[in-house]
C-alpha cells in the first residue's frame, strides 16, 4: 500500500506489510515505545534529537504514502485537543474522523494488536500522539 515519496526503506517495508485496519502509532518523544505497543509490531526509530522529526513532518510523507480512514489522538485531561492535534486536524483534512482518548485509553489503544508499525518521533509537544488507521485503495488504483 505504498504511494511514494516515503523513501525510508525499514518503514517502506513495514508499511508495505500492513493493510486495510492496520494501525500505525506515531508517538511522541514522551511515550512508552517499547511498553506502550504490542510486541509484534514493527518499530521505526526516527527520533534523531529532540525535536526532529517531528510528527507533523512524518505525516505529511504518510499521508502521501498510505491511505487512511481514521486517526486517534491523546488529549490531556481537561479533555482538550493540544495545538499538535488541531495541526493534525488541518492537515488530515474533513474526510478522516479524528477519535479522542484520554492518556490511559489512548494507551490501551495503542496496545491493541491492530498497531503493526510504532514510528518514534523526537516530537517534544505534550499530547502529541497520533494513532492512524490504514484504509483502502481508490478504486481503479494500482
Amino acid at each position: 500500500m505504498i504511494n511514494y515519496t516515503l523513501t525510508h526503506p525499514d518503514l517502506l517495508a513495514a508499511l508495505a506489510k500492513s493493510g486495510h485496519g492496520s494501525q500505525i502509532l506515531l508517538a511522541d518523544a514522551n511515550y512508552p515505545h517499547n511498553t506502550g505497543a504490542p510486541a509484534a509490531a514493527r518499530r521505526i526509530a526516527l527520533n534523531l534529537r529532540p525535536g526532529l522529526l517531528t510528527i507533523d513532518q512524518i505525516l505529511e510523507v504518510l499521508i502521501d504514502a498510505v491511505p487512511l480512514e481514521a486517526a486517534a489522538v491523546m488529549t490531556p485531561p481537561d479533555g482538550n485537543w493540544s495545538e499538535a492535534v488541531k495541526g493534525y486536524e488541518s492537515a488530515l483534512g474533513t474526510g478522516i474522523p479524528i477519535t479522542s482518548h484520554q492518556r490511559f485509553d489512548f494507551y490501551d489503544a495503542a496496545r491493541s494488536p491492530n498497531v503493526a508499525v510504532v514510528i518514534a518521533s523526537g516530537d517534544t509537544r505534550h499530547y502529541a500522539n497520533l494513532l492512524l488507521t490504514i484504509g483502502v485503495r481508490p478504486d481503479g488504483t494500482a
